[in-house]
């Protein structure tokens, strides 16, 4: 019986709720049964958060590396320096610091295969700005690390799913930015990402307008006429179900989602905002495209109840749950298609399932 699926997880921003959700995940010993945890971190960090917040008892294994992960364990890393000074509430330059070791020890091992996907706690885009971290996120460091052409900010919940085709960009920007190149681009992401990592190979796709009312027929601006009308044509002539423009206000408001698989938002906070709205909880930021896995809680470093006991880990947990079943997704997708004996129709004895 195979190993199971070796999870990263970087601890993010060490003044914030990141250890608190890390520690209520995993403390739930059916985590243990379905997965692997690894910790980017330190121990001593990680004994600071559980006193703060009055944690359980919560045992774990260090390691000098994912290679050395022991299953049915809890186990961490310890790759961050002792001395940081931990200023719960605050955003410092050292708990910066702290979230960049972290997200580079993780990034070596998932590089060289010691661990299979990432779940990343949250950052803060200010104090991690450094010349290590010239980026707006994880979203582009890693596409920058894993050198990749174009990835999608896809958000994951149990109603909806939805990207963005921009992202971290000033919204003065945004119609300049989005040409009929870049909406096609984005859209072949999404429906990859819908065939191969949710299992989705007939997924139906909405795309919102740009304009009020989707530019009411040219009234209100010509950017659904002359770029996303004809970016939808070309998609729909490469076969992904891609439908649309939609005025975004009424699509949300009279529940339209439902009937789609997935939504592709023109600019961040047309997304966001609804997707928070519905899914805040359990919502999960899962950037599409990449060669790897990668997913995050949809939530920020909340430091206003750092070390309050007060964090909900709900969306974290999901985030990890995502990462293992996007995981085991790809491989199946992998073995029907590169396997004959199963694209013939047959099942073959080849398995890649956790134990």
């Amino acid at each position: 019986m195979e190993q199971k699926i070796i999870v990263g997880i970087t601890h993010g921003d060490i003044n914030g709720i990141g250890y608190e959700v890390i520690i209520k995940t995993l403390a739930d010993n059916k985590i243990l049964e379905l997965c692997t945890p690894v910790i980017y971190g330190s121990p001593k960090l990680m004994a600071y958060h559980r006193k703060a917040f009055e944690s359980k008892p919560f045992n774990y294994n260090q390691i000098p590396s994912g290679s050395k992960a022991e299953h049915k364990q809890r186990n961490i890393v310890s790759c961050i320096d002792d001395t940081l000074r931990i200023e719960l509430g605050k955003p410092t330059q050292e708990s910066g610091t702290a979230a960049l070791q972290s997200l580079k020890c993780a990034v070596e091992d998932l590089k060289a295969g010691e661990i299979d996907v990432l779940v990343t706690a949250p950052i803060n885009k200010q104090t991690i700005f450094s010349d290590e971290f010239n980026f707006h996120g994880h979203t582009e460091y890693l596409q920058a690390e894993f050198e990749t052409e174009e990835v999608l900010m896809l958000m994951i919940g149990e109603r909806m799913k939805i990207g963005t085709i921009t992202g971290h960009i000033p919204l003065e920007d945004v119609t300049k930015t989005i040409t009929k190149e870049l909406i096609l681009k984005k859209l072949r992401i999404l429906h990859k990402s819908m065939v191969e990592d949710f299992a989705m190979p007939q997924a139906k796709i909405a795309v919102l307008g740009l304009n009020p009312h989707a530019g009411d027929n040219g009234l209100i601006g010509k950017h659904e006429q002359e770029v996303i009308i004809p970016a939808i044509e070309q998609a729909r002539a490469e076969k992904i179900m891609a439908v649309g423009p939609y005025p975004a206000d009424g699509f949300f408001g009279s529940q339209s989602y439902t009937k789609f698989d997935a939504v592709l938002a023109m600019y961040h906070d047309q997304g966001l905002i609804p997707f928070k709205t519905i899914e805040f909880e359990s919502g999960v930021n899962y950037t599409a495209g990449l060669p790897i896995v990668r997913t995050s809680p949809a939530h920020g470093t909340a430091y206003d109840i750092a070390g309050e006991g007060k964090a909900s880990e709900e969306s974290f947990r999901a985030a990890l749950y995502a990462a293992i079943k996007i995981h085991k997704n790809r491989l199946i997708y992998s073995e029907i298609n590169e396997d004959p004996l199963l694209t013939s129709g047959q099942t073959g004895n080849k398995r890649h399932t956790i134990e």
